[in-house]
């Protein structure tokens, strides 16, 4: 991007945004025509020993200090199904909640928010007109930098946090989707996502099926965060940002790189830090960028609180309109032979060089040897046995959060 050089300013960049999306965010959603899905399940395996699967647990040792097991709540079960736009996707519900209707509808109401966003012209040409200022500042700022992908992760996030917290479902007075959706709504519970979490612990916590949370019904009906949720979602925070902050002083001091070399060789190549924290200034807190609040033409606004009530309305009226049912897995044979293109498959959400480590690491582990594996295509090359062996396979890959397909990237690339 040309233009001034990248600057770091949280505030800034979310007045950007606010700006943005204040006359409208998304056209009106056209809501999708009845559907009925079908999926394939599979109940998690736990170690010996532990309400927690392997995948879990070593995510929650590495990157969820200092969180204990017994804070952790774990989906029962693991669900694959290819949605409206023909992407394939994995999702996670527990036993004596919601079910599976909540990860599928959700995901539609997220695609349908997406439509919108994408059929809104006047917000393509708010975004053509900003300054080269503005686009600094969201270069310097935002990990996805375009405006249009800022709001397509945000809504996806908010899909997240409703379908994560269903795991807790059965603890809540809320007895339907809808109306935990606007249980979780009127609750706060997204604010509270926004203001205490951070974002590669929703994002990879919500992958592997496990939710750090307990939640306390209040007099009015609405549900809050155990006071031991907020303080350890704190002490994670905190250590996470620590962490960032460690690694850049290394970087920059010890490696004598400059703050852009060092953000690109530990984000791209070790996924543990971004700018967002990286960058914080010492002694301050991040703030969601959709959270801040701002006085906009003498009113105030913040984007969190529309987006919300937009993507609960939107769900609680898709939800009606789509059923489900569970439809028996093909496993392959250990007889059947495999040809050359049975040895391709496709990842699309693999995103950066950690993925292809863990991947790679999956594949290996099972004893299968990895021939080719290309970030920009989400192409992968295996050495597969049997049929039966690449679906074991993808079966451990969707235990650590991926969605493995034999669909070609022309027909992914909407995947996010």
């Amino acid at each position: 991007m040309s233009g001034p050089e990248p600057r770091y300013d949280r505030r800034a960049a979310s007045r950007v945004l606010a700006a943005l999306a204040r006359p409208g965010l998304g056209a009106p959603p056209v809501l999708p025509p009845p559907r009925h899905i079908e999926y394939t399940c599979a109940a998690l395996q736990s170690e010996p020993g532990s309400h927690l699967t392997l995948s879990q647990r070593l995510y929650l040792e590495r990157f969820m200090r200092p969180c204990r097991a017994d804070q952790v709540t774990s989906a029962t079960h693991r669900i694959a199904w290819t949605d409206s736009d023909g992407i394939p996707n994995t999702g996670h519900y527990r036993v004596g909640g919601l079910g599976a209707i909540v990860p599928i509808a959700m995901r539609e109401t997220v695609l349908t928010l997406w439509h919108a966003l994408q059929a809104d012209t006047a917000l393509a040409r708010r975004i053509s007109e900003l300054t080269p200022r503005d686009e600094a500042v969201l270069e310097g700022t935002t990990t996805d930098h375009e405006p249009l992908e800022i709001f397509r992760v945000g809504i996806e996030a908010a899909g997240r946090a409703l379908a994560q917290h269903a795991l807790l479902a059965r603890w809540t007075p809320y007895r339907t989707p809808a109306e935990f959706a606007v249980g979780m709504r009127d609750s706060g519970i997204y604010g509270a996502v926004a203001t205490r979490w951070f974002w590669e612990l929703q994002a990879s916590s919500y992958r592997r099926g496990m939710i750090a949370v307990r939640l306390s019904t209040q007099p009015d009906g609405t549900v809050r965060y155990s006071a031991e949720t907020v303080a350890t979602l704190r002490a994670m925070k905190d250590m996470t940002i620590e962490d960032a902050h460690r690694v850049m002083r290394r970087a920059t001091h010890t490696e004598g790189l400059t703050v852009a070399e060092a953000i690109t060789k530990y984000h791209d190549e070790l996924d543990l830090i971004s700018r967002q924290y990286a960058l914080l200034p010492p002694g301050t807190r991040p703030a969601c960028l959709a959270a801040m609040p701002h006085q906009l033409d003498g009113e105030h606004y913040s984007i969190l609180p529309v987006v919300i009530d937009t993507f609960t309305d939107v769900f609680t009226r898709i939800v009606d309109r789509v059923t489900v049912a569970e439809v028996a897995a093909d496993t392959g044979s250990d007889t059947a032979e495999l040809t050359a293109e049975d040895q391709v498959f496709y990842v699309p959400d693999m995103t950066c060089k950690h993925c292809i480590r863990t991947i790679t690491g999956v594949l290996e582990s099972m004893g299968v040897g990895v021939q080719d594996i290309d970030l920009n295509s989400k192409r992968v090359v295996a050495e597969f046995r049997s049929p039966r062996n690449r679906h074991r396979v993808f079966e451990a890959l969707r235990d650590s959060g991926y969605n493995p397909t034999a669909v070609t990237p022309a027909t992914s690339e909407s995947a996010v």
